[in-house]
């Protein structure tokens, strides 16, 4: 891409956006176009294409979602499945009609059945049954992937689809209803540990098996999905090719946060997919490969939420 082009990143106030852009002005780039949500309304079909079709972007990062941790996905069934409906087709279709050739579209692990053989490849889409509670969600990634897909064998156009695992970072929902496994036990360790709690409680046995991948890792590998000229298309997981049990999660966040009191589970709580392994080789050949390790990028995000608690 040339340092100059004009670069639309959707969703640029989320972890993965805001870690996309980070990344964009890290490596140069000058000219990158965001959007509040008060300024262009995503679900609002008619104002994005009228805003594409003005800014007239070179390039679009589809990183607009909405999102959240397991009890959100199954309790707001209809809004996750509308709402991410929306956001993806008025963005796929505008970018088409005004002529955009390259698009990198961000899915989610969640897209694959949900008792996968692991580590779980691409292949694997659409061959089984998906994780009820999370169902919804997934058939509107699938759709953005299949969206993509059907632009570029209809138009020939060169729209990338992403599937990242689990990921963490900077500017993630520490909201402990609502929120993903990672950030909500970051904040229960934080609060546990300034009240001086002995325990710590968390959902479900903690024994299924989650991979974990640093935000601003997935960043650079969707920077880099944009910048080959030789991917054209296709879908392709972005991980860290390693898992861990949810209690070996806990393990390590009480760690570096330095909570010292005892790990209990919440047997009442569901526990989601087994196991979620991606299988990481198609990009690995490509020649990206993921650098921080989870208990490196933990730190990190510890010392971020650290700032914003504070503020």
């Amino acid at each position: 891409m040339d340092k100059t082009a004009r670069i639309f990143v959707a969703g640029h106030r989320g972890m993965v956006g805001s870690a996309i852009v980070r990344k964009l002005q890290a490596a140069g780039y000058t000219n990158i176009v965001t959007r509040t949500h008060a300024e262009l309304d995503l679900i609002d079909q008619a104002a994005v294409r009228t805003f594409i079709e003005s800014e007239k972007p070179d390039y679009l990062f589809l990183a607009a979602a909405k999102v959240g941790g397991i009890q959100a996905n199954n309790i707001y069934r209809a809004d996750f499945i509308y709402k991410n409906l929306m956001m993806e087709a008025n963005l796929i279709n505008a970018a088409h009609e005004a002529g955009l050739q390259r698009l990198l579209f961000l899915g989610s692990s969640c897209i694959y059945p949900r008792d996968c053989p692991q580590p779980i490849k691409e292949e694997y889409l659409l061959t089984g049954p998906l994780e009820q509670t999370n169902e919804p969600y997934a058939i509107a990634k699938i759709a953005g992937i299949k969206l993509c897909e059907s632009y570029n064998r209809q138009f020939g156009r060169e729209y990338v689809s992403a599937m990242p695992t689990n990921l963490y970072g900077p500017n993630d929902n520490y909201d402990l209803a609502n929120s993903h496994v990672l950030p909500a036990l970051l904040r229960k360790a934080h609060e546990a540990k300034a009240r001086g709690d002995k325990e710590l409680m968390v959902w479900g046995s903690g024994k299924p098996m989650r991979e974990f991948l640093y935000v601003d890792e997935m960043a650079d590998a969707c920077v880099f999905l944009m910048e080959n000229e030789t991917i054209h298309e296709g879908l392709l997981n972005v991980g860290s090719g390693t898992d861990v049990t949810i209690r070996e999660l806990a393990e390590t966040v009480m760690d570096v946060v330095g909570f010292e009191g005892t790990l209990t589970f919440d047997a009442s709580k569901p526990d989601g997919t087994p196991r979620k392994l991606m299988d990481v080789s198609r990009l690995a050949a490509l020649g990206w490969q993921a650098k921080v390790g989870l208990r490196e990028g933990i730190a990190r995000t510890y010392a971020a939420f650290r700032k914003t608690a504070a503020a």
